[in-house]
């Protein structure tokens, strides 16, 4: 299927690793040419390189830290400095982060709030009028089930993503008559750098996911892929989903209770 992405220009934060990175491989295979971008320098200028072999596409990427509007800003005077437009938005960059409510302080509000929040706004905001001027655009936002479904000790991220939503549906409704297309995906469990680091040393990593995917109860019977994740927004970000906007799409395996 052809995505109708040739030419378009994506940023994808968060996109060293997990689902960014493979978003960006998707983007790229599409045609896109893709900026990735995340704290971590090394690993950064790896991912670039190997996707930009992988998908032969131009890949760029930055170094920013997405929490700080400076870097955030020059995230995007970069990327209209070298490529000259912005299409494409992915809201990626993001960390899971759950506690007992009386044990959060305001530092650790604020900084949730930060990275999962506060930097969609200002990334936002900034590349809308680049979108305008090229006639519209696609933003997705990165959320995950909790968001319309939180349960005991799953803040402070919950409240975050569910900020998030609304956001996401607010904003498809104020942005469509600029034909800029606003959407969510709302990420169960799938497998990620985050949950490798947990996995402890002589344990087999698929048998890992598989007694996650037990204990959770995902009806399908597994973790998913960030390479089906990396799908699902493509596609969002597509030609293809020219009538799609203010759409919130569960991806966990029918795990959620709320469709």
């Amino acid at each position: 299927m052809d995505l109708g992405l040739q030419h378009k220009v994506a940023i994808v934060t968060g996109g060293s690793e997990g689902i960014g990175r493979a978003t960006a491989r998707a983007l790229g295979l599409a045609g896109a040419r893709v900026v990735i971008c995340a704290r971590r320098a090394d690993v950064l200028a790896k991912a670039m390189h190997e996707l930009s072999s992988e998908t032969g596409s131009e890949v760029l990427a930055m170094p920013v830290d997405v929490r700080e509007p400076a870097d955030v800003l020059r995230l995007v005077d970069g990327v209209m400095a070298r490529l000259g437009r912005i299409d494409i938005l992915v809201n990626n960059a993001g960390t899971s982060a759950a506690a007992a409510f009386e044990s959060l302080t305001d530092d650790a509000w604020q900084d949730d709030l930060d990275l999962k929040l506060f930097a969609a706004l200002r990334l936002t905001r900034l590349a809308i009028p680049h979108m305008r001027a090229v006639g519209g655009g696609s933003i997705v936002n990165l959320l995950n089930i909790g968001a319309r479904q939180p349960a005991a000790g799953s803040m402070p991220s919950t409240v975050s993503r569910a900020a998030g939503l609304a956001l996401t549906k607010a904003l498809s409704k104020e942005l469509a008559p600029d034909k800029i297309r606003v959407n969510a995906v709302l990420i169960g469990l799938v497998k990620s750098a985050q949950h490798d680091r947990k996995r402890k040393d002589g344990v087999d990593r698929e048998r890992y996911y598989a007694d996650m995917a037990r204990q959770r109860q995902v009806p399908l019977g597994r973790v998913g892929e960030a390479e089906e994740a990396a799908d699902l927004i493509a596609f969002l970000s597509s030609a293809r989903a020219a009538f799609i906007t203010g759409a919130a799409i569960n991806f966990d395996g029918g795990a959620s209770a709320v469709p």
